[in-house]
């Protein structure tokens, strides 16, 4: 095996990468690295869908509880430890099976990005935040306006949605004119393989939904409890998003339970959507149907 090889296993979410990836883990002395953006945060177990012990059948896993869930965790942050990661495990001579749906987590690594370091902006955060809270959807649609005033070219690549996203965007753009080119001009010295996983729509909107419900049956709700217990304040839990802000709204009484299942496996099914968007742009990415282990098998093999 040549040992400067890298292989990515990614898919929206509920699609099945992460059996997948320790399948193949197993079969090709390899160690998973996940690319999550919300496994990476302590506590969070039951609210990312994070692989358990029992899931991981005695492959190393890494980048999962690495962060505190009360403060962001950034695309740079997210670099510099996978880099660290791989680079242990291409050295014992193991394959690094990155798995994840996160596009922006994957796509700096396949394209080496370096993100600029700039500090945050308080005074501009107060603004956009003050703005999220009044209208959401209008915030979101503003930012998106300023963004692609700033740097157009930023606002096409950038998930248009995500006011976590525009607004770190709209900060760099701000401190340095616009946001720098993100590819390095030299590439990586790997070879990289991307494996997307192909899901037909009405049955991932079902594998959604029913992973939702057993999420609320496992304890989801009490596990975000427990971390604004332990200080992730309300504002935290809606940045991290997806169902944990429908799940703030239940438990500060403002929607029932009925209301906050249905609201999050809503916005789970929105998100799966933005992140087969997002992939679809990447033209690298080799797309095959999860039954196909031959077609997996064959690409792994041809490809090591």
């Amino acid at each position: 095996m040549n040992e400067q090889k890298i292989l990515i296993i990614l898919g929206p979410t509920s699609s099945g990468k992460t059996d997948l990836a320790v399948d193949l883990a197993k079969k090709y002395n390899g160690e998973v690295i996940s690319a999550d953006s919300r496994q990476v945060f302590k506590g969070l177990d039951i609210g990312s869908g994070k692989v358990t012990k029992k899931e991981m059948r005695g492959i190393p896993h890494h980048l999962l509880d690495v962060a505190s869930p009360n403060r962001a965790f950034s695309v740079i942050q997210f670099k510099k430890k996978a880099d660290s990661v791989i680079k242990d495990i291409l050295k014992r001579g193991k394959l690094p099976i990155i798995a994840g749906g996160t596009g922006f987590y994957i796509q700096a690594i396949v394209d080496n990005i370096v993100l600029p370091e700039v500090s945050p902006n308080l005074t501009l955060r107060k603004e956009l935040e003050g703005l999220l809270r009044e209208d959401r959807e209008k915030a979101i649609k503003e930012m998106g306006r300023r963004l692609k005033k700033l740097d157009h070219r930023r606002f096409r690549e950038i998930d248009q949605k995500n006011p976590r996203r525009l607004m770190r965007a709209i900060e760099i753009a701000t401190a340095l004119g616009k946001v720098p080119k993100l590819k390095l001009p030299v590439a990586l010295p790997l070879s990289i393989l991307q494996i997307g996983i192909r899901t037909d729509d009405d049955v991932l909107k079902k594998r959604i939904g029913g992973r939702f419900e057993k999420r609320v049956k496992a304890g989801i709700v009490a596990e975000a409890e427990n971390l604004h217990k332990k200080g992730m304040t309300w504002k935290r839990m809606n940045e991290i998003g997806l169902a944990h802000k429908h799940i703030a709204s239940y438990l500060k009484n403002k929607i029932s339970k009925e209301e906050m299942i249905e609201n999050s496996i809503k916005e789970e099914k929105k998100y799966a959507k933005r992140q087969k968007t997002w992939f679809k742009r990447d033209k690298r990415i080799i797309w095959v149907n999860l039954e196909n282990h031959e077609r997996i098998d064959k690409l792994v093999t041809d490809f090591l």
